[in-house]
């Protein structure tokens, strides 16, 4: 645990009582601030009484007498509408920031120069931050991993000069967090996302860049608009910057091509590795998210040497491009973390044919029509949730498909008709394209119950004993 001692002596709102909440409420205590917590949610208060936490119904506080209000993430901070605590916090002049706030606070107390690797981006941020981790990990570094991804930042230990904290930070997360000065910034991309709750792209990207903005390196991906004039800025202001890109003729330090990643050395592209025997790292875009690794952990010391064994012993990301095993002859892919299009678009590019693809759920705007140029590589798809009847339709005629409804069906239907395919190994694939919350709790309930119903056919076969 990261003890929050700056607000020592103090009262503090805190609302939002999940997993980031209950943890800021204990570093709080143990850093001896008084606070005062709710929640919307009878269930989350419940759990919270469980754990022998008194409550307090903030609807009915004066916040004049709080120092701050800390929000969970999942809260609107500003669309569609602020959130009642935020209203009231404004009003009342105090600061509304959330739980990465209060780590930056913390480090900038006790352990300013403390090693600290932020990563954020539309798509790709939690294989990159986990592929950083092992990379540091595997070199026998002191790491500290959370954020937006396993644990909660307060959770881990507190900074110091030995340690190396990777932390993922998603858009809500930075908008909570006003004073973050990683040593290395990592921007991936910028896609269209999170648009109900930032309102326009400028806004939502003008959040992203606040996390390499200050941040002492910045490592971006410039293959898009946006974060092209971030970076474009960010060097006009002199600052250090290490870009990246798919495309040789951006000049960029590190450019992917294919399943290589290569590094310019004056006017030369020197080869670093080539991940096409590296399962867990299939496809373009995971050569992108591994070049921004290898910048990262260059810059923080490590050698070609550690790297290139690092990336060797990866074991992946759980519900991304996540390699399940086979059934019968085809192998079962979990990419249940693919909740937008573009997302999907990464995992249909991995595989070139012989594809069964199971998408749906709650649909993002744009749906699945971005992705009709891949839609040859499907041999068949298979559609559940709230959004299977609009993406049939914009299927069409195109490929065959099936409104299954449930992930259940799916599964059972997609393995039927890889037995009979032509392709050498098909694929069964989940990559919704599509949040989960029609039918499931959060995207992990969805891959995790995927993973079981895999396991649980008769013709399971583990990856490890094919």
């Amino acid at each position: 645990m990261t003890p929050v001692e700056s607000f020592r002596g103090e009262t503090v709102a805190v609302f939002g009582l999940g997993g980031s909440g209950l943890s800021t409420v204990k570093a709080l205590e143990v850093g001896g601030a008084y606070f005062a917590a709710w929640d919307d949610s009878e269930t989350s208060r419940e759990a919270a009484r469980q754990q022998n936490l008194t409550l307090v119904d903030l609807s009915q506080s004066d916040f004049s007498t709080y120092r701050a209000l800390i929000l969970a993430p999942g809260v609107p901070l500003t669309y569609p509408e602020p959130h009642w605590s935020v209203k009231k916090a404004k009003a009342a002049h105090i600061p509304v920031i959330g739980d990465i706030e209060l780590f930056c606070r913390e480090r900038q107390r006790v352990a300013p120069n403390a090693p600290f690797v932020a990563i954020t981006g539309t798509n790709g941020k939690s294989t990159t931050t986990s592929l950083i981790a092992h990379l540091l990990a595997s070199a026998g570094r002191d790491v500290a991993l959370g954020g937006n991804i396993g644990t909660a930042v307060l959770d881990l230990p507190p900074p110091s000069l030995t340690r190396y904290h990777v932390l993922e930070c998603s858009s809500f997360q930075i908008d909570l967090t006003s004073s973050i000065i990683p040593s290395v910034g990592v921007l991936l991309n910028i896609t269209p996302d999170h648009l109900d709750r930032h309102g326009t792209m400028e806004n939502y990207a003008s959040i992203k860049e606040r996390l390499v903005a200050s941040a002492e390196l910045s490592i971006i991906g410039i293959d898009d608009k946006w974060c092209q004039t971030i970076a474009k800025r960010r060097w006009e202001a002199g600052r250090p910057l290490i870009t990246m890109s798919l495309n040789e003729l951006q000049n960029a330090d590190y450019v992917i091509k294919g399943s290589l990643v290569l590094k310019r050395t004056g006017h030369e592209l020197k080869r670093i590795i080539d991940l096409s025997s590296i399962a867990t790292l299939r496809g373009m875009h995971n050569a992108q998210n591994a070049a921004a690794a290898i910048a990262a952990v260059s810059v923080l010391g490590l050698t070609d040497e550690e790297i290139i064994k690092g990336l060797n012993t990866f074991p992946g990301l759980a519900h991304r491009l996540e390699i399940i095993g086979h059934l019968g002859r085809a192998l079962v892919i979990n990419d249940s973390k693919a909740t937008n299009a573009d997302a999907t678009e990464k995992a249909l590019l991995s595989f070139s044919d012989g594809l069964f693809w199971i998408a749906g759920g709650c649909a993002k705007e744009g749906g699945i029509e971005p992705l009709s140029p891949l839609f040859t590589r499907v041999e068949k798809a298979y559609f559940i949730g709230e959004a299977a009847h609009d993406f049939a339709s914009t299927l069409g005629t195109n490929v065959p498909f099936e409104i299954s409804e449930t992930l259940e069906t799916a599964l059972l239907k997609a393995k039927l008709d890889a037995q009979a395919s032509r392709a050498k190994e098909p694929v069964i694939l989940l990559s919704p394209a599509c949040a989960s919350y029609d039918q499931f709790k959060n995207f992990e309930e969805r891959g995790n119950q995927f993973r079981k119903l895999v396991q649980s056919q008769s013709d399971f076969m583990p990856r490890e004993k094919r």
